[in-house]
């Protein structure tokens, strides 16, 4: 169990909801690797995590982003991100 502020625990589920991930939204180390760590995500699931972000909050996260490799390194920093930048 992990300190997730409430955003990190609202994109947590939304992620873990669209991978259809066996954990719970607060059982996400928020500093962890997102990519290759102990979820074992891989590119295909970050971008149908970006394909969520952007639905949810409409915010697109391309893949010419030159910040995508800081941006998607943890769900604390991705958070952030899309609190920065979100639509709505």
């Amino acid at each position: 169990m992990y300190s997730l502020t409430p955003q990190e625990l609202e994109l947590s589920a939304l992620i873990i909801a669209a991978l259809n991930l066996p954990v719970g939204p607060q059982d996400i180390d928020p500093e962890a690797p997102l990519y290759g760590g102990e979820l074992g995500l891989d590119s295909i699931d970050i971008l149908e995590i970006s394909m969520v972000i952007g639905k949810n909050y409409g915010l697109m996260i391309s893949s010419d982003n030159d910040n995508k490799v800081e941006i998607f390194s943890c769900l604390r920093n991705l958070c952030t991100y899309v609190q920065a930048h979100r639509s709505n």
